[in-house]
């Protein structure tokens, strides 16, 4: 029997699959990896520990199988996009990468709009956010000028682990779509940006569409991690472009909900010419010539992680859950906005930060609990509201992740977005999108389409409740009020932050 692997490395950890050419997934691995967080706003990782973490995981799948059927025919990656990793020209690692949610660089982004303008927009089709990569070259080049000095490749997380397994250095149109530094239309990386902040361009690495065969694993690591040699491996793509592909997001009548750490509203579109506003994102898709719209909440599991960690940190998430499926709509009358960490859509801004707004003394912990569940999807709702006034017709959502596992929030997903909300019988999730590259890479099946034909199908279809549904039109509402009402506020209290 022979088999691909997924590798999706996330934020929080690394998790790997082994599919077979029936179209099984057969098993799965995940290893968890640090993150530092030493000042207000910093996050960073060790790129070691992902390469370390992912060897583990994909010995540990290779131990999981006879050794008659080790045969592992092709890898592809999905990965947290807009990572900063920096190499010198030995190609080591000059400091720990700077993450997708690390907002240290608000000056950086100013310097960047001011600058380019609406060129910017035109070029890379978004607008320059905290998350993605140009800042964070920008502020090393302005606080480390040590480190700028010697910078000779930058490369995103995945890149950066799939090079240490081939020693082959290589980004996808999807994830360098995420750095600011993509001419969207032509496919090149601008030379007009790279110019404007002094920034040379053979730093930047060769550009392959996701489905590409990029190397073979090195000798050694095939060793390593209990592989047969000659494995092929293809680039893979961006964590949100490979979840679309493994919920089947492969046409423009297909959108996707995505709670993980953040939390996503992805729609599949045919060319990269649609006007976006509030903040919505346009990227290359891991589907060859194709492109995805994206509304981002950037504390959406991590809202209820936080939660669980204040109210329960013995408890599973389950039992945390249970007790919110039996609060009505509306958390009797508490409303909670997810900024534990800034936001991203509508408002960019990293100065913002959570509510809790109505609490009083009837409130138990499963009003909290529900609360969060809510404010979490009134976020992501907001997304969905951008969409429509753009003219994109949502009425069908697949809904992968965290979000996906509890009957609770799927049936709230579907009362707030008003819309069928779909749950897949083996969610996968960036992993299998992973997996599906490169069964397609391997001539497995003619295309991406008709791979997902044969590994995805829907378990459960939820649609709205209609009284429920009217209740959360209401609260919506007056959710949106919160971020304007409070905006004041949570930038006076940043001072005290680090007190």
């Amino acid at each position: 029997m022979k088999y691909v692997m997924g590798i999706d490395l996330g934020t929080s950890g690394v998790k790997a699959i082994l599919v077979d050419e029936s179209g099984k997934v057969c098993c799965e691995a995940s290893k968890p990896y640090r993150l530092i967080q030493e000042k207000p706003g910093y996050c960073e990782q060790h790129p070691e520990d992902w390469v370390n973490q992912t060897m583990a995981v994909m010995k540990e799948l290779m131990a999981k199988q006879p050794v008659h059927s080790r045969q592992v025919e092709g890898i592809s990656f999905s990965g947290q996009m807009h990572g900063l990793v920096l190499l010198n020209e030995s190609r080591e690692v000059l400091r720990p990468a700077i993450l997708w949610n690390d907002t240290r660089t608000t000056a950086q982004c100013a310097h960047i709009t001011k600058k380019l303008g609406d060129r910017l927009q035109k070029i890379t089709k978004n607008q320059a956010l905290e998350g993605f990569t140009l800042p964070k070259l920008l502020w090393v080049k302005e606080h480390e000028p040590h480190i700028d000095q010697q910078i000779d490749m930058f490369l995103l997380p995945k890149d950066y682990v799939r090079f240490r397994l081939t020693g082959a250095v290589h980004m996808d149109y999807s994830d360098a779509a995420g750095t600011l530094l993509l001419n969207i239309g032509e496919q090149t990386w601008s030379e007009e940006i790279c110019q404007a902040f002094d920034i040379s361009p053979h730093i930047c690495p060769p550009l392959v569409t996701s489905e590409a065969e990029v190397g073979t694993l090195l000798p050694h690591i095939a060793r390593d991690v209990g592989m047969k040699d000659g494995a092929k491996v293809f680039a893979g793509g961006a964590d949100n472009a490979c979840g679309a592909i493994g919920a089947g997001i492969l046409s423009s009548d297909r959108t996707l909900c995505s709670i993980g750490t953040s939390g996503v509203i992805l729609s599949y579109e045919e060319d990269h010419e649609r006007e976006l506003q509030g903040n919505l994102h346009l990227f290359h898709h891991a589907k060859k010539d194709a492109f995805y719209t994206m509304g981002v909440t950037l504390s959406a599991g991590y809202s209820l992680n936080w939660a669980k960690h204040l109210l329960a940190p013995e408890e599973s998430f389950q039992s945390l859950l249970e007790g919110a499926a039996h609060v009505a709509p509306g958390a009797k009358g508490l409303l909670f906005t997810p900024y534990l960490v800034g936001e991203r859509t509508p408002h960019a801004d990293s100065i913002i930060r959570g509510s809790l707004i109505g609490l009083d003394s009837r409130h138990e912990r499963a009003h909290v609990v529900r609360a969060v569940l809510e404010g979490i999807t009134f976020s992501l709702n907001e997304s969905i509201a951008l969409f429509r006034q753009a003219g994109k017709n949502i009425d069908s959502i697949v809904s992968i992740g965290g979000g996906a596992r509890s009957r609770t929030w799927l049936q709230m997903q579907a009362d707030i977005f008003q819309a069928e909300v779909i749950q897949l019988d083996n969610e996968q999730g960036p992993a299998l999108g992973a997996a599906m590259l490169a069964a397609v890479g391997c001539g497995w099946y003619p295309s991406l389409e008709v791979c997902a034909n044969q590994l995805i199908h829907q378990a459960a279809v939820y649609e709205p409740e209609q009284q429920h549904a009217e209740v959360y039109a209401d609260l919506f509402h007056l959710y949106q009020r919160i971020y304007t009402q409070t905006r004041d506020i949570h930038a006076g209290l940043k001072q005290y932050r680090s007190i």
